[in-house]
């Protein structure tokens, strides 16, 4: 017997001294109310009707056990309409993300946005490896890629060129490449290092086609630290316009043969399918993506 249904079956019985009647307005068949009042009776070794032909009627202790029941009842629902008013905006919301730009002006903003929620706590992990949501307890990501993950929801922020950049004094010293095998023969290259495996990530034009440089002569797994490889002049760094569009736009960096049709990717943030998702991680995830278009998008 579950005791509060029991309670409430008691209680709308009581009001209505029918159990046809109190049955209709539960939704459930006469015989469960039936049942139930008499299974609460037994628990409580007292009789709460008075049945006959005719009519139903409280006994003695029914009526003083009925405003106990809806004292009862009543603590049970501001109980559990409390705690989840109390849980909504307390706890932590974990975000997954690598370096972006304006990255500390997008943590300052969204920190500020959710002032209100002091018992809203934020682990803000900066990785170039996505975070396993399950394994890491990630609700909310920020990613880079071709294919945003199916099992996700995935709010698109901006698209992402693929481009070749280098300082202009690196070009001044080779002179400006013909074409692009003789800026893959002649030119210095950064590498990015893949975390997981040690090795540099391919190079890819288009989606399809790959190239090796001849010359790597800087190697980092952070694409921020090889931005400042290419503006000292140390090497040539394929990254996306995102990352560039500061150096580019004040000249400390420039485009290296700009017609090359390079792949454009999607920058997107994301948050795993869930049954039930926290009003706390519902928040973040919408004050994130305005953000996030504000500086980006």
């Amino acid at each position: 017997m579950n005791k509060l249904d029991a309670l409430k079956f008691f209680i709308t019985a009581a009001e209505t001294l029918n159990f046809r009647e109190a049955a209709v307005k539960l939704a459930i068949s006469p015989s469960v109310v039936t049942r139930t009042i008499a299974e609460l009776e037994n628990q409580l070794g007292e009789p709460l009707f008075k049945r006959s032909t005719r009519s139903i009627t409280l006994t003695s202790f029914g009526e003083l056990f009925l405003p106990k029941a809806k004292r009862l009842l009543e603590d049970s629902d501001t109980l559990f309409q409390t705690a989840k008013d109390d849980n909504e905006m307390k706890g932590v919301v974990r975000i997954t993300l690598f370096r972006l730009p304006n990255h500390e002006q997008i943590l300052f903003e969204l920190l500020t946005a959710l002032r209100p929620y002091p018992e809203l706590f934020i682990d803000w992990r900066l990785d170039m490896m996505r975070l396993d949501t399950v394994e890491h307890r990630i609700d909310i990501g920020i990613r880079v890629g071709r294919e945003p993950n199916p099992n996700f929801i995935i709010k698109p922020i901006a698209k992402v060129q693929h481009i070749f950049v280098a300082a202009p004094d690196l070009l001044e010293r080779l002179g400006a490449p013909k074409d692009f095998e003789d800026l893959r023969q002649r030119y210095p290259f950064s590498g990015l290092i893949n975390p997981e495996t040690g090795k540099v990530w391919e190079f890819m034009l288009d989606g399809v086609n790959t190239f090796l440089p001849r010359h790597l002569e800087f190697f980092s797994t952070d694409p921020d630290t090889q931005i400042q490889a290419a503006l000292a002049g140390r090497a040539v760094v394929q990254a996306s316009d995102l990352a560039c569009k500061e150096y580019l736009a004040n000249g400390r960096l420039v485009k290296v043969l700009p017609q090359i049709q390079q792949e454009k990717w999607q920058l997107y943030l994301y948050r795993p399918y869930q049954t039930i998702t926290p009003k706390r991680v519902m928040k973040v995830f919408e004050v994130l993506e305005g953000v996030l278009r504000k500086y980006l998008g």
